[in-house]
Formats: structure tokens, sequence, C-alpha cells
């Protein structure tokens, strides 16, 4: 199995993407902002007597969010156009590869958090996949990490009250 992780890691340290930043994140954003105004109905009430609701000021960074990825995405557009050299990242595909896993990790830790309604089930699930994905081969340290998220855990819940 580690030496299956090991090619796959050296396959992916070598390639690299090179994307034109500017135009990528503009449209990206563009394309929440969308989402978030055309999602927002769903997610706001609104009372029949409010002048000014809930809505109006996520609204508003919508279309700001908007216009400066307009702004964005016609910039580059036009230096295309031009001929002119627009700006470029490069990734490299590893980095991006550990940046998903992270992200997984903790996305997974909000599953386990909300679908079981025990905050410390999904903490120790954390610290653990953690500790594994950075590769921490000392016993002692899981001992300490999962002792300090129900240490931790143990302080909110009865020391403050604090149900989550």
């Amino acid at each position: 199995m580690r030496a299956m992780l090991d090619e796959i890691a050296k396959k992916l340290e070598s390639k690299n993407v090179s994307i034109p930043v500017d135009l990528v994140t503009g449209i990206m954003m563009a394309l929440f902002a969308l989402f978030i105004l055309f999602t927002m109905d769903t997610q706001i009430p609104v009372g029949d007597n409010h002048v000014v609701n809930g809505r109006v000021f996520p609204t508003l960074l919508m279309w700001v969010m908007l216009i400066c990825c307009g702004i964005l995405i016609i910039k580059d557009v036009l230096k295309l156009m031009h001929g002119q050299q627009i700006e470029y990242k490069t990734l490299n595909m590893l980095t991006e590869a550990k940046a998903l896993i992270i992200f997984a990790i903790l996305v997974c830790t909000y599953l386990i958090s909300s679908l079981t309604d025990y905050f410390l089930i999904g903490s120790v699930f954390c610290v653990l996949a953690f500790l594994i994905f950075f590769k921490c081969k000392k016993r002692s340290y899981y001992v300490i990490a999962i002792a300090l998220a129900v240490a931790i855990w143990a302080a909110f819940y009865y020391g403050l009250k604090v149900r989550f």
C-alpha cells in the first residue's frame, strides 16, 4: 500500500499545470456569485413588513463580486485579443492533491459531527486523520492528541455549558 502511494506521489510530483489565474478565478467566482444569487431566495426568508431584510447585504455583495469578476475576465480577454501576455500560475499536482485530501478530512469531520450529533466523534476522527495523513509514527502523539481533543470537548461541554 505504501509503495503504491509513493509511486502515485512520484507521478503527481512531476506533473505541473499552468492556468491563467485572473481568467479562471474570475469565471469561478462569477459562477459562485450567480449560484448564491439564485439560491438565496430558498435560504433566507423575508418578512412582509421589513424594509431592509437579510438578503440585502448578501445580494449587494454578490453583485459587487460579479462586477469585479467581469472586470477581471474582460481585462484578460482584451489582453488575449491584442496578443499581450496574461499572468499564468503553475500548480504542482502533488501539492494540490495534498490540499484536496486535507479539505476532504475537514469535510468528513463536519459530516461525522453533524450526522452523529456528537462533536467529540468528529474531532477524534479529525485528530486521527491528520496524524495518519502526516505519517506520525509515535503512538504517544496519538494518545496525547486524542486526550487533548476529549479534554477540550469536556471543558466546553461541562465547564462552559456549550452544547455542540
